[in-house]
């Protein structure tokens, strides 16, 4: 018996050594691209590791916690694929229907060709439609002519207004706002008391503030309206919850389930020239796929330019990473983050998103 608890002593010391090391290049590599703040989650099996470094406001030196309330921006997006595929298992949306004949998005009127988009064409990002139309921060683009930028089904072309024109969709199923749908189906569900896609004034006690690429900090954003392409706002402790659902299919059917974790899209976008990592890239529904040397991923990014996050989930290993950032330079350490709580390897998606650009 003293030898086993020796050991258990033991693995547990190394546990911490780690853990502490892990920390210090974290930190160094927050320093080293002038990352303001992260929060971080790292699960392998049923281990979980949570970290949050560096600060709140680059000026002011407020600590950034695991508490502090943070923008997913795209990441917002996920969760609307993971809601229209339990609608979709209720028998509520058809996937290859055309989402005009479940509602006449007032924006796509003028747009002959809009009638063949599907939800599942919107979810694998091959709807045609373009990200967006114009600022979708400026009152304007509510009412903005929508018009397709290719043919719907015919390549890859990563489409925010693409999202909005589901959410609307799904709104008008159900009769319920994109927020209340995302708390009865999702927060509440899934216990993420700190995830709203509207600014809640509780918010305000731990708001993060964005930064630039410079490093200077831009705004703390209280989105008033929900869009679930980018007003997710929440933390990682909260995000890590919904990641886990993913992983697990917890609310949907074991067919539904499938619908994330295979390919629906080869993700050929359209007019560029085919790279090398094209090959290991392909769409799910409302998610990337990755062949990556450490095994298959499932993966998404999101960017409001001065918040950035990152995801990937390896199902065969029941591994997940995510970590949110309060800077425009948070997918610069998302390959580097990869590695030191991976391993080594070559992780594909960020070099694909580079390609896109």
């Amino acid at each position: 018996m003293p030898s086993r608890i020796y050991l258990i002593l033991l693995l547990l010391l190394l546990s911490s050594l780690t853990a502490t090391a892990q920390q210090k290049e974290l930190a160094a590599l927050l320093k080293q691209k002038q990352v303001t703040g992260i929060q971080l989650v790292y699960t392998n099996n049923n281990h979980v590791k949570n970290y949050a470094l560096g600060y709140q406001h680059a000026d002011t030196r407020r600590a950034l916690t695991a508490r502090t309330t943070m923008q997913a921006a795209s990441l917002g997006k996920v969760v609307l694929a993971y809601v229209a595929l339990r609608l979709h298992d209720r028998g509520l949306l058809a996937l290859d229907k055309p989402l005009l004949s479940y509602y006449p998005y007032p924006r796509l009127q003028n747009e002959p060709r809009a009638d063949k988009i599907t939800a599942r064409m919107v979810l694998t990002h091959s709807s045609g439609l373009p990200n967006w139309a114009e600022n979708p921060l400026a009152e304007s683009w509510k009412t903005s002519a929508l018009h397709l930028k290719y043919a719907p089904d015919s390549c890859w072309n990563y489409s925010g207004d693409g999202f909005v024109l589901l959410q609307k969709t799904l709104e008008h199923i159900t009769d319920r706002s994109w927020e209340q749908l995302a708390r009865e189906e999702v927060f509440i569900p899934l216990k993420m008391p700190n995830s709203s896609y509207v600014w809640q004034p509780r918010f305000a006690i731990n708001a993060a503030t964005g930064h630039n690429k410079a490093g200077k900090p831009t705004e703390i954003r209280r989105f008033t309206e929900p869009n679930a392409g980018f007003s997710l706002l929440t933390t990682a402790t909260d995000y890590n919850q919904f990641v886990q659902a993913l992983l697990a299919g917890t609310g949907l059917q074991p067919a539904t389930h499938q619908f994330l974790l295979q390919p629906a899209s080869a993700a050929n976008r359209c007019g560029a020239t085919l790279t090398p990592t094209d090959a290991d890239i392909a769409w799910a529904y409302g998610l990337g796929l990755a062949n990556t040397t450490h095994g298959p991923a499932l993966w998404h990014w999101g960017s409001n330019d001065d918040f950035e996050g990152f995801f990937m989930v390896f199902p065969d290993r029941k591994e997940t990473l995510l970590f949110l950032t309060n800077s425009g330079n948070g997918l610069k350490i998302a390959d580097d983050v990869l590695r030191l709580f991976c391993g080594p390897g070559n992780y594909k998606a960020l070099q694909w998103l580079a390609e896109e650009k």
